[in-house]
């Protein structure tokens, strides 16, 4: 549905999180306010999906449109990550703590009635997080909401802050750490606890994934 080009429906913020399937390094959200200028300089950067676009490209993409909108990055480092998860107990509450955190972040220095994020659970989620410090904002959650040039901008800001901490903390662990969840993922645990013991994969490592149980099943 093509979006009416006044200044009220043009003007959104768009909010899109990374590294939430991702067992090694943080989950961070991303918005971004877009108005009608900037969604013009999005469109000549071929601005999309951030799973459409190479690492190297969100790197180079990132720092541009961080100058041309205005935005706001939440980064939730694993250690952060566990600890809220073992009071929250479910990854829907905590990534609207994150959304919201993200959304009143930006909010405060742009004033803005509308932002969209991907549909990942229950609305009331985000706008009860976001009253509780007294915000009130129109908000549109969709499937696909990446097609929207907002959530796409957040969405390449988000990723390229979770690749640069992943990298960080491979450095610091002296191990590749990989993307998702897979057999490699399991291996690089294994070489985690291997060197600095069971106690450092927590720095690294969402805990609450099977794959902790996978790599101390295998330990045992």
């Amino acid at each position: 549905m093509a979006v009416p080009h006044t200044k009220n429906h043009v003007e959104r913020i768009g909010i899109d999180e990374s590294g939430k399937g991702d067992y090694f390094g943080p989950l961070v959200i991303a918005a971004v306010f877009v108005d009608a200028t900037t969604q013009g300089e999005l469109k000549l950067m071929a601005v999309r999906d951030s799973k459409k676009i190479s690492d190297g490209r969100i790197f180079e993409m990132a720092p541009d449109i961080k100058t041309i909108c205005p935005h706001s990055v939440i980064a939730i480092g694993p250690q952060k990550y566990n600890e809220l998860y073992a009071k929250i107990k479910n990854l829907n509450r905590l990534l609207a703590w994150g959304h919201a955190k993200a959304l009143e972040n930006l909010l405060e220095r742009v004033s803005c009635e509308r932002a969209i994020s991907d549909q990942f659970g229950n609305e009331r989620l985000i706008l009860n997080a976001l009253q509780d410090k007294g915000r009130t904002i129109v908000l549109e959650q969709r499937t696909k909401a990446e097609s929207d040039l907002a959530v796409a901008a957040a969405s390449i800001l988000a990723r390229a802050e979770f690749l640069l901490r992943l990298t960080r903390l491979s450095n610091e662990v002296g191990t590749t750490l990989p993307k998702g969840a897979s057999p490699t993922v399991e291996l690089a645990a294994r070489m985690v606890i291997k060197k600095h013991g069971q106690d450092r994969l927590g720095d690294v490592a969402k805990l609450h994934f099977k794959t902790t149980q996978a790599v101390l099943a295998g330990l045992a």
